[in-house]
């Protein structure tokens, strides 16, 4: 055990300081013991050591939570998973009312609702703010029809979130905590900043003009936001969590929290993947993914300059968790390697990224163009030998935010994938390693672009 967790933390701290991430956390759940490395500080500017139960802002790992808690309710005979969202929400209205009318629970779940990814609105942070925010709703416009595709909708979880208020008459960030947090012991695991700045937490940094790490200003997101990725916990608290999803279903102290059936309902495939990064499947909530032969599940999150990772091995119960407080030309590759070495270290199970082919002028030449959703732009071009891919923010969003938002990515390189599923990966960058593909028409043109989970359409410019 010791010389495990020195061989840990030796290589957190190398990794860490080679991406130059201020501070990380790791945990991995291996041979029925928990191990922890940590390394750096909370913060550049009031730095305090990061340790096993220091708290980062988890991002979209926060849907696990809101998904398993709708379990919860789904096994309670409280909510139906094929039912229309409108039994529990009947105020939902969408430009389409066809839509707003069929959309189902496990829709919103599976991301396969056809909603996009995010809006960008606040709607502040009384109890009201995810009613307010479903009412906004009616002003997006949907990406797909029901049903007939998966795309990452961070909308649907905070739809879910309002679900939950509803059908429970709580705030969804109290029936979380009665659900789940408590039963579990989940201490260090919280949405509300109060509780939160009473413990040692975790600022996210993004890389300055010279440079440097420079702390980020928002901290998280509105509150209407927090079912798809307001939540904040520790390394030991998502340790805790994995273990309680390769269990049986109940808590440290024997009581019951969900059956064992309706976890590995969780883990079925409900839809399959294309060319994601993410995984080759959703179950419910879960990315489901094949990594050297064996079947994991897990989820990732983003926030202003912190990433998250959690990633689950259930045939071999074996978890892994990576928190880290940098952008993603740090944040990002040093979870992403943290979670690789545990699997190779403990395991034995390789992960690697799939090779490119060699730049084909003409097939590139398809690709070429700018590509949108609700809040992002992707801007595909070439630079004479190869693709480059550029991500950001719209320049409207950004120009409209009375906040600060993170920065947008600079070009980095894009390879096309062999095999003829227009599938493509990120070679440099923050993306590094991300992979997408690209949607076609009835005619064979290119009118999408999935980057992530997400999809970016293609913006036609009418010529006049």
């Amino acid at each position: 055990m010791g010389h495990e967790q020195e061989t840990l933390s030796e290589f957190v701290e190398a990794t860490a300081t080679k991406f130059g991430v201020p501070g990380v956390a790791v945990g991995v759940w291996a041979d029925g013991r928990e191990v922890y490395g940590c390394h750096g500080v909370t913060s550049a500017e009031n730095p305090l050591p990061v340790d096993q139960d220091t708290l980062f802002v988890l991002g979209s790992v926060t849907k696990s939570f809101t998904a398993t808690a709708l379990m919860r309710l789904v096994t309670d005979g409280r909510v139906e998973l094929d039912a229309p969202v409108r039994r529990y929400v009947p105020e939902l209205a969408l430009r389409d009312e066809r839509a707003a009318a069929e959309i189902t629970v496990l829709q919103l779940l599976n991301h396969t609702a056809g909603l996009d990814w995010r809006m960008s609105v606040d709607t502040g942070e009384g109890d009201d703010a995810l009613a307010a925010y479903v009412a906004r709703m009616s002003e997006s416009d949907l990406i797909a029809s029901p049903g007939t595709r998966a795309s990452y909708s961070q909308m649907g979880y905070n739809l879910a979130g309002r679900i939950m208020e509803t059908v429970t008459g709580l705030t969804y960030e109290r029936a979380i905590a009665s659900l789940l947090f408590e039963p579990l012991g989940l201490s260090h695991t919280s949405f509300a900043t109060n509780d939160v700045m009473t413990r040692r937490f975790a600022v996210g940094h993004n890389v300055s003009e010279n440079g440097t790490p420079a702390v980020a200003r928002k901290w998280k997101d509105s509150r209407g936001n927090n079912p798809g990725g307001g939540g904040a916990s520790s390394a030991a608290d998502m340790l805790r969590w994995a273990s309680f999803h390769l269990g049986d279903g109940r808590a440290q102290d024997g009581a019951q929290v969900l059956p064992a059936e309706a976890l590995l309902q969780m883990r079925e495939q409900t839809v399959e993947l294309r060319g994601s990064t993410l995984g080759d499947a959703f179950g419910i909530c879960w990315f489901l993914r094949d990594v050297g032969g064996v079947r994991t599940i897990g989820h990732g999150g983003s926030a202003n300059g912190q990433f998250a990772e959690l990633l689950i091995v259930p045939e071999r119960d074996f978890a892994a968790v990576a928190l880290s407080n940098a952008g993603p030309e740090g944040g990002l590759a040093f979870n992403q390697a943290a979670v690789r070495w545990a699997l190779e270290h403990y395991l034995g199970v390789v992960d690697r990224d799939p090779e490119p082919l060699p730049h084909d002028e003409e097939r590139a030449r398809e690709a070429v163009g700018s590509y949108a959703n609700d809040l992002m732009t992707l801007t595909i071009a070439t630079d004479g030998p190869g693709l480059t891919i550029e991500c950001g923010i719209k320049p409207e969003i950004r120009a409209a935010a009375d906040t600060e938002l993170p920065p947008d990515l600079p070009p980095a390189g894009l390879g096309l994938l062999p095999g003829d599923a227009d599938e493509y990966i990120v070679t440099g960058g923050g993306l590094k390693g991300q992979r997408g593909f690209f949607t076609r028409d009835e005619s064979g043109a290119i009118t999408g672009a999935d980057l992530a989970g997400r999809l970016f359409s293609r913006v036609v410019v009418v010529s006049r």
